[in-house]
């Protein structure tokens, strides 16, 4: 239980971290700032500040998130007739402004705010303790920050540095660096796995290592055969031959075979019925696939895998459209921790296929063009680039709203589901 917690914070907040960290990137690359970068949620266990931006550690550590100025958030939550207190330098401009009652500065000002704007021209006015009739006005350094409510310091974000200042190209890159991230680590890992392996399982209709004792071994077939023909239907990759032999449990098949000296023969044998666990049985004569052992295929798997996984999930999500929708076809958080409590059984090498599997399904799924998801961001740019024009902030803040509305929606019967199928089932 222990090792499968473990292995699931881990797993789940790498998936996230990374995802996160494409947006960061591309973010500051973009001259967006960014205020914060957090790992885990929570309370606030630790943060650091560099570059304009805070990093920190928070007391749930699953997963992360990235606060970019002026993307879904409020630049400050300071409003009028609020008490905070003013750090002010030399040159008589504020530094530091601090709403937190947990964190008490010596050096501060305190005042009661009445008007300030921290976006275009930088002020903060109001009365200072103990002169309620003389009102006060202070320029704010563009550099200045806010220490919010829980202690967490951030900068300010003047109008030029928020999301929607940049450049469409540049605000599109950030929206999709998220899932981008997250399929370049899948290509890492698969590409990781082959070296791992030694290898990756070749697509030819060769033979690899054939089992002792078993019903392939007993017939005269040998490491390198290839199988040309299966019960009468050709055979030109691995998956076909698989295929073909689990049809025919515990029924007499011939097999077109060349061997390894280039001779063709035809090889009678009768696979051994086995039980799937599903209710199902299948042929097994008791071979395994060649492994392509060069350096092109390890390198070449990370992608080759990635796109397989991609083509899956991608035809999973079109059967919706011709076979209906099941709320089978999604697993949530549940679903994701009972999985990972088979796959650690499997090992270190299993843990990392799983990685990687779940990494391509984070991409694709930010992807969809469901409004609070990356794909739904990357669908309103798209709409501002047809339209030339910017849709109407409080209008794309209702379309996220109910977008995320749907989606929670959407995670309560997921994981309502995902109960049902792996607790009481």
């Amino acid at each position: 239980m222990i090792t499968t917690i473990i292995t699931f914070i881990i797993v789940f907040s790498i998936l996230v971290v990374v995802h996160e960290f494409g947006h960061y990137y591309f973010a500051k690359k973009s001259g967006i700032l960014v205020r914060e970068f957090a790992i885990g949620f929570g309370p606030k266990i630790f943060s650091y500040r560099k570059n304009g931006t805070t990093y920190t550690l928070r007391i749930l550590p699953i997963g992360g998130y990235v606060r970019m100025a002026g993307f879904g958030e409020e630049e400050t939550e300071i409003k009028p007739g609020m008490p905070v207190g003013l750090v002010i330098n030399s040159d008589n401009l504020v530094t530091t402004i601090n709403t937190s009652k947990k964190t008490q500065l010596l050096n501060a000002v305190p005042m009661e705010v009445v008007a300030l704007d921290l976006e275009k021209e930088l002020f903060i006015e109001g009365y200072l303790a103990g002169n309620e009739d003389e009102l006060i006005r202070y320029s704010v350094l563009r550099e200045a920050t806010v220490i919010e409510e829980d202690g967490t310091e951030v900068q300010i974000a003047p109008i030029d540095v928020q999301f929607q200042s940049a450049s469409l190209p540049k605000r599109m890159m950030t929206n999709f660096a998220g899932p981008m991230n997250n399929f370049i680590l899948a290509i890492i890992a698969f590409t990781i796995m082959a070296f791992m392996q030694g290898g990756v399982v070749s697509h030819e209709n060769q033979l690899g290592e054939i089992m002792p004792n078993s019903v392939a071994a007993k017939a005269g077939l040998k490491e390198g055969d290839k199988v040309l023909e299966v019960a009468g239907k050709k055979t030109t990759t691995w998956v076909e031959i698989a295929q073909e032999i689990q049809k025919h449990p515990a029924k007499k098949i011939n097999l077109k075979v060349e061997t390894t000296k280039g001779e063709t023969k035809v090889i009678s044998l009768t696979p051994e019925k086995q039980d799937t666990g599903e209710g199902k049985k299948v042929g097994m004569i008791g071979i395994k696939a060649a492994m392509d052992t060069s350096f092109i295929a390890k390198i070449s798997y990370g992608f080759t895998q990635t796109w397989f996984v991609i083509v899956q999930i991608l035809t999973i999500l079109g059967s919706m459209f011709t076979k209906g929708f099941s709320i089978n076809m999604f697993s949530g958080p549940v679903g994701i921790y009972a999985t990972t409590q088979q796959v650690v059984q499997t090992g270190f090498y299993g843990v990392f296929n799983w990685l990687a599997f779940l990494s391509v399904n984070l991409g694709i799924v930010n992807l969809l063009p469901i409004p609070a998801l990356d794909g739904g961001k990357l669908l309103l740019n798209i709409i501002e680039g047809i339209r030339r024009k910017p849709l109407d902030p409080e209008k794309e803040g209702i379309i996220t709203m109910v977008g995320f509305g749907l989606l929670m929606l959407l995670m309560v019967l997921v994981t309502w589901n995902d109960i049902q199928r792996y607790f009481f089932n």
